[in-house]
């Protein structure tokens, strides 16, 4: 195995990957919340987590991958006060809790398929280990860790020594309602629950008994106790955005640690936000885009996937319909000259090891340097470029990136494909020539959106623009 260096959230510098057990590697990724779709912002996350496990996998060793469905136990406040977001989205869709979460997992599921994230080893949902759930609330009440209030199981965080070490938590320095709002029932500000007592006043749709009265568990429990479960008490990596280090990390850490006595995770890797102008991308802002939303405006999930390269998973990303443009044409113009390798291919040609070897050796020094994917597509295109190379040489190489890369140059047939525009789409985009030389620039806009739609795309050129369509295989 190459060495791989990751950036550890815990030290904050990064680290070489030594694997608990040679020639493996357990990695837990939290997984989502499903009373509503998956946005952008989500999916950036499992992007982040699918190049990291490609990489991984790459450098020969056996990825043994887990995430959660979290089906019950998300509040809408850290605090741990509101409704649980499953009982809020049952409502909003005049369904089951259960029904919606069958389907919105689905629906998660199908988005990471479209994007080409690879599943992993293992699903585990939060409603099929309610028992251990319980367990590691016992062993937590038995070590002294919790206490009882009118309305739960609470985890008292002044008996863990280390508590915020991952978030480099001031607890004395938190304001009353900065971090959670401070009832008097609570011990102290940090402190969360492990256990809810379901409202006397009414029966909730998701409730289990437990040693502590009928309710059901509270969200940070479950990924302590299905990763410890899958993976072992102490695992190699732990995986998400870089909202959660300072509350549902930190939190899983502190139970999972006071109850076994030994370290959680070895390497805590966060990616960072993708921005909208309006700042993060939030559910609870309303409308939000999904997958589905880009697919709607014409673009392809491998578009998607290609804009998400162009930055470093620990650098905030700016989202935009004109940055992934870019991207969109920057990834039209890659299968292009893919394409046009693959049709210069003969058996004539000679691999030489020698330049494998060398692109090759660059291509890993990137991806195993924290996850560097942004100068590894530059390797590639260095790759495609290369005069020194002859198209079986650089189809080997392309082949072998893709492993990582997941862009599925597979898909892409040798030489171009004639095809004609139709009279519609042509005049679309006169229109649109149009509206842009009387400075309308919302209504160009609005014209490049619909033929996106119809399944083209216009590309502004030096002497005007140029129509090409959206292949169906994409």
């Amino acid at each position: 195995m190459n060495d791989i260096y990751l950036y550890n959230t815990l030290s904050r510098k990064k680290e070489k990957f030594i694997p608990i057990e040679e020639g493996k590697a357990g990695m837990y990724c939290c997984g989502p919340t499903v009373y509503n779709y998956a946005h952008i912002g989500n999916l950036r996350a499992y992007f982040f987590e699918d190049i990291l496990k490609r990489i991984l996998l790459y450098n020969g060793l056996q990825v043994k991958h887990v995430m959660n469905i979290t089906d019950v136990g998300h509040l809408v406040s850290d605090a741990d006060e509101g409704e649980d977001k499953m009982e809020k989205g049952a409502r909003r869709e005049g369904k089951t809790v259960w029904q919606i979460a069958e389907y919105f997992a689905d629906e998660f599921m199908k988005d990471i398929k479209l994007l080409n994230i690879l599943p992993p080893t293992l699903w585990c949902k939060a409603t099929e280990h309610i028992e251990e759930q319980i367990k590691l609330i016992k062993c937590l009440e038995e070590k002294g860790f919790t206490y009882v209030t009118s309305d739960g199981v609470y985890y008292d965080t002044s008996k863990f020594r280390n508590y915020g070490e991952l978030g480099r938590i001031d607890i004395e320095g938190l304001e009353e309602g900065k971090r959670i709002s401070f009832s008097e029932e609570k011990r102290n500000k940090t402190d969360f629950s492990l256990w809810k007592f379901s409202p006397a006043n009414r029966k909730r749709q998701m409730e289990w008994d437990s040693p502590w009265g009928k309710g059901f568990p509270g969200w940070h429990l479950e990924c302590s106790a299905m990763s410890m479960k899958y993976l072992g008490d102490n695992f190699d990596i732990h995986c998400g955005g870089v909202d959660h280090i300072p509350v549902h990390h930190t939190n899983e850490i502190a139970q999972s640690e006071a109850c076994t006595g030994r370290k959680f995770v070895n390497y805590w890797l966060h990616c960072e936000f993708l921005l909208e102008d309006k700042g993060k991308m939030s559910k609870s802002a309303g409308e939000f885009l999904k997958l589905k939303s880009l697919l709607d405006h014409g673009y392809s999930p491998l578009d998607f996937r290609y804009f998400l390269m162009m930055t470093h998973y620990r650098k905030k990303i700016m989202f935009s319909f004109d940055a992934l443009d870019s991207a969109r044409n920057g990834y039209r113009n890659l299968r292009e000259k893919i394409s046009e390798i693959k049709s210069k291919v003969t058996e004539k040609d000679i691999i030489n090891d020698t330049n494998i070897r060398f692109f090759g050796r660059k291509f890993t020094d990137c991806i195993n340097d924290d996850l560097n994917i942004t100068e590894a597509v530059a390797v590639l295109w260095e790759t495609i470029k290369d005069t020194n190379l002859n198209a079986s040489e650089k189809l080997n190489l392309l082949t072998d990136f893709d492993k990582v890369l997941g862009l599925e140059f597979n898909t892409i047939p040798a030489g171009e494909v004639e095809y004609e525009i139709p009279d519609e789409i042509k005049l679309l985009a006169e229109k649109r020539k149009i509206a842009k030389s009387e400075k309308n620039y919302v209504r160009a806009d609005e014209l490049r959106r619909l033929i996106n739609g119809k399944g083209y795309e216009i590309m502004d050129t030096k002497t005007g623009y140029e129509i090409k369509k959206i292949r169906n295989s994409i």
